[in-house]
This record gives C-alpha cells, sequence and structure tokens, in this order.
C-alpha cells in the first residue's frame, strides 16, 4: 500500500488525489496508513528552510519529501508545473537538507562522511543542439565538446560516493533535444554522443528535469522518469 502511494502520489493533480486515495482505501480496507516521516530529514529540511530564508508549509514539505522519495529510486525524474509553483525551491531545500542530513548524523569531526549536493543548472533551451551536446567543426572537422556532455563528464569523474551530482535542466521539454536523453534515462544510464564516446552515470547522479508542461514530451520519454507535479494554489502566498 505504501509502495502505491509513493510511486504515483507525487504525480497527481489536485482533484485525482481523492479518486486515488479511494481507490486504495477500496484495495486496502483494514489497512492504516503508514504516516510516519524520516525525523532527522524532515528536521533538516526544516532546518534547511530557515537558511535558505524560506517560510515552512505543509505542502512544501511534502513535495520535498516526494522528491526525495523519487530520486531514491529513479535516477531521472521530472518536477511539473506552474511557475511560482517552488520546483526550483524544492530542488534546492532538498540539496540543503540532505548536507545537514549528514552532517549531523557522521558528526562535526567525521568530515569524510557528509554528503555534498552539485547542482549542475542548465537551460537546455538557450543554446543549439550542438552546443547542448557537442558537434564537429564545420570545416575542420574538430570535435566540441556541449556543456551538458561536459557536466556529466565532470559528474561521472567523481568517484566520491559522499558527493552527488543533480544534472538540473530546467527548460521546456521538446522533442529535439530531449529524444536524446532517451539512453541516458534508460537501466544502462549512458549518455551516447555523435563523437563516438560514451559517457555512464554513476550511481550517485540524477538527471532533473524542471518543466512548465510535457505536451512535447513523447511517452518514451515521460515513462522513464518519475514524476512530482507542483501547484502555485497549493502554496499560497
Amino acid at each position: 500500500m505504501k509502495a502505491i502511494s509513493t510511486c504515483n502520489m507525487p504525480k497527481f493533480l489536485n482533484a485525482d488525489i481523492p479518486l486515488f486515495s479511494g481507490i486504495v482505501s477500496d484495495l486496502f480496507p483494514t489497512t492504516e496508513k503508514d504516516e510516519t516521516v524520516e525525523v532527522t530529514l524532515q528536521q533538516a529540511i526544516d532546518k534547511s528552510m530557515m537558511v535558505l530564508g524560506l517560510q515552512p508549509s505543509d505542502e512544501f514539505n511534502l513535495k520535498t519529501l516526494q522528491l526525495h522519495e523519487t530520486i531514491t529510486v529513479r535516477h531521472g525524474v521530472m518536477l511539473v508545473g506552474q511557475t511560482m509553483g517552488g520546483k526550483s525551491s524544492v530542488i534546492k531545500v532538498l540539496g540543503k537538507a540532505l548536507e545537514l542530513q549528514s552532517k549531523e548524523n557522521s558528526g562535526n569531526d567525521d568530515f569524510e562522511a557528509e554528503k555534498v549536493v552539485h547542482v549542475h543548472s542548465i537551460n537546455p533551451k538557450s543554446v543549439t543542439i550542438g552546443e547542448l551536446y557537442g558537434d564537429f567543426e564545420k570545416l575542420t572537422k574538430d570535435w566540441h565538446d556541449g556543456i551538458l556532455a561536459l557536466a556529466v563528464r565532470e559528474a561521472s569523474a567523481d568517484l566520491d560516493d559522499f558527493n552527488l551530482h543533480w544534472i538540473h535542466l530546467d527548460g521546456p521539454v521538446d522533442a529535439v533535444w530531449i529524444e536524446n536523453m532517451n539512453t541516458v534515462l534508460d537501466d544502462n544510464k549512458k549518455l551516447c554522443l555523435i563523437s563516438g564516446e560514451i559517457v555512464k552515470l554513476t550511481d550517485q547522479m540524477r538527471m532533473m528535469f524542471e518543466v512548465e508542461d510535457l505536451q512535447e514530451a513523447s511517452p518514451a520519454t515521460v515513462s522513464r522518469c518519475g514524476m512530482v507535479f507542483t501547484s502555485p494554489e497549493n502554496l499560497g502566498w
């Protein structure tokens, strides 16, 4: 019951949540829903919001926890929702919270066990496909790396288990550039460049997409990603 709720609740709109809750209660009529939350992570989220100058709210906390649950089981995650829904802030708060949580758990003297979250933010629509992934020079035929290829290669070269790397693609999804990510979002987790180079993602890497809608995304891409839906109406002022 908890697995079904954890996988599906983050992607539902407000109108769908009561319907889904009714279906789950029909499937498990005698089972009480487990509402327990990891206490240390919740405390770290509250503390990180204070550090970043944000006002705590139940809806924001819920979306932060849902993002954490999603990146635990999926290496590709899409945050979907209108502007002012808190998508960027959820990523920043969760990254800061994971750092604070690891610092509390490891103790102040054991710096080697502290997590560091590196967020590589890129706007994929601000550059061409060649500038994003890399391309050959037309005259000299020399290969030039794209900014995404450089970020992924840099993150994959970091073999420290306590360094987390989130490749954050903040911009509209369209069929031109997102289709080249299908091999990355597959289980083999490989970025295949037209130069013939293959960069494999490590277990510490996550691909995050921050988008307003999925109108231009293909089912092949959407099915490969975990979804977290945010709504400005829930967040309030």
